[in-house]
């Protein structure tokens, strides 16, 4: 059984309890423009290019066995409809520009990396969190890893965007120790403009896990110019309460992705926008409060 990885994160603090190791598979159908994952998005093996790095060599456009690169304003361009993963062109850079997104893995291989830090889970109440991309994305991989993980009482997390197909969800879903389940926005028609999709379907999968009494914590990426306005606040506290949720994590808007886009030959659209901080959103935070909701960061 193997799955589509982009990275491994040993240590984490920030998806959820304790110490934990985060799997970061690849797929997602959001495509949300402030997205600190881009690279993420794609189901696919990606090239990567970095233009400080490159000699100008050009063997990488005789390399490619596809025709996929080409290059423009002295800039190497991979088409990515045409790029196959074989990563050739990778393995002859002399200059390291180009490197790679996404390797398939074997469960007992990502299995054998997690087992590492039992120590360090134990120790704090942590575990393992599968995160994305849409931590949902690659059903079959997941659900053998988490069969694994838990063989070995491990307390295992996903990051979820809800927006999945429903029997996916509902099989998934209850395997978890805990859903950290992102909630953009309330109002339908924004939700759309900034993620591409639509909100009836993870709201059907939230009130589903609800229901049935999955252990969940919403969590809010607070956005400039899309969901960090009190009024947003208010719509998204009152979604919340009416769910009976009675806690939520915000997270600020930061540019630890900015980089990404250009490797990626991609445009940002959060470009030279100000990264968010909790002393900004107190305020926002106090209309959670206000609900009876325990807001935190």
């Amino acid at each position: 059984m193997q799955g589509l990885v982009f990275n491994i994160q040993k240590f984490s603090i920030h998806d959820g309890p304790g110490i934990r190791t985060t799997v970061f598979l690849k797929g997602c159908p959001l495509r949300c423009q402030w997205c600190s994952n881009p690279e993420s998005q794609s189901g696919q093996v990606q090239i990567t290019y970095d233009a400080s790095q490159c000699v100008q060599c050009l063997g990488c456009l005789h390399t490619c066995p596809k025709e996929a690169i080409t290059t423009r304003q002295k800039r190497i361009i991979i088409n990515a409809q045409k790029c196959i993963g074989c990563l050739q062109c990778v393995q002859q850079c002399p200059g390291q520009a180009l490197s790679y997104e996404g390797k398939k893995r074997e469960v007992d291989e990502v299995l054998k990396i997690c087992l590492q830090d039992l120590p360090f889970y134990e120790e704090s109440k942590g575990g393992v969190t599968i995160s994305g991309g849409e931590g949902m994305s690659q059903p079959e991989f997941v659900m053998e890893l988490v069969r694994q993980l838990k063989a070995h009482h491990i307390h295992v997390a996903i990051e979820t965007t809800g927006y999945v197909e429903p029997s996916v969800f509902q099989t998934l879903a209850p395997l978890f120790d805990l859903l950290l389940f992102d909630i953009k926005h309330a109002d339908d028609k924004k939700h759309r403009e900034k993620t591409g999709v639509s909100l009836p379907l993870i709201q059907a999968n939230l009130a589903w896990a609800m229901d049935h009494h999955l252990s969940i914590l919403p969590r809010i990426p607070v956005i400039p110019d899309f969901n960090a306005s009190l009024e947003d606040a208010q719509l998204l506290a009152d979604y919340l309460k009416k769910q009976g949720l009675s806690r939520v994590q915000l997270l600020p808007f930061h540019q630890f992705g900015e980089k990404k886009y250009q490797l990626l030959n991609r445009p940002y659209a959060y470009q030279g926008i100000k990264a968010l901080y909790p002393e900004d959103l107190e305020d926002y935070r106090q209309v959670f409060l206000d609900q009876g909701l325990d807001c935190f960061f």
